[in-house]
């Protein structure tokens, strides 16, 4: 193969806001522990994609791989057509700042700050916007998630429906152009986790972005356009 063709087949293919290329995860010991073996996945605008899997199949592993929070032992990640696998520390930082959104089970707020002020946050770290500018877009966030009566309030005054939708607001705040959620819906009443179903499906259907959740409920899979199965650490089922 030429430099060239090589060059050429080493680029990600497609219109893809995330590409997954053989990744693997290795934790090094007297016994390695393989965590993700040698998954491949792409996600375009527009998916809503749920890892599945039993306990311990690598699913969260697999997530944080793709989200930049971990680094694999071996293969590529290209975030927007860049290979982020390899860069730095404060690069991969950024990267996840610019383009890439989290929640989490638990939402992780931070306690001592009002909703607002949360939402408010990672627009301050990324600093494009001028204080009202920031202020105004977490105000329309929380009112487009329903919680326009709750901007004053505190995480301990909130219910954990409202909590997480908070967190989600928090990660729609910078207009990433992929939202990872992992096990969201897992501390949540049925209720609550229905509306953070919908409101997730709903952010992947605008088409300008899409959603790659972990979870271990089914009624959350099936409401996905994809999912992916994952069994110790490869992907058994891909539909």
């Amino acid at each position: 193969m030429t430099g060239a063709a090589k060059k050429a087949a080493q680029e990600p293919q497609g219109d893809f806001l995330l590409e997954a290329r053989e990744v693997a995860r290795v934790l090094e010991g007297d016994v390695p522990v393989h965590l993700v073996r040698g998954v491949s996945l792409t996600v375009k605008a527009g998916d809503f994609l749920a890892i599945t899997g039993p306990s311990g199949s690598g699913k969260s592993s697999l997530l944080y791989l793709l989200g930049l929070l971990d680094t694999p032992s071996t293969g590529e990640v290209f975030i927007g057509g860049r290979d982020a696998s390899m860069l730095n520390d404060d690069a991969r930082a950024r990267v996840r700042l610019e383009n890439l959104g989290f929640i989490f089970q638990f939402h992780f707020l931070l306690p001592e700050f009002t909703a607002l002020e949360n939402v408010m946050m990672p627009m301050r770290r990324l600093g494009r916007l001028s204080d009202r500018e920031i202020k105004a877009r977490a105000e329309k966030l929380l009112t487009d998630l329903g919680l326009g009566d709750q901007v004053k309030k505190l995480p301990r005054q909130m219910s954990g429906g409202q909590a997480q939708r908070v967190a989600i607001a928090r990660a729609l705040a910078n207009d990433p152009m992929l939202i990872l959620a992992d096990e969201p819906t897992g501390n949540l009443d049925t209720a609550s986790s229905r509306n953070v179903q919908m409101i997730l499906k709903d952010i992947a259907a605008q088409g300008n972005r899409a959603v790659v959740a972990v979870t271990h409920e089914t009624d959350f899979a099936e409401k996905a356009g994809r999912r992916i199965h994952l069994v110790d650490g490869r992907i058994a089922e891909n539909a």
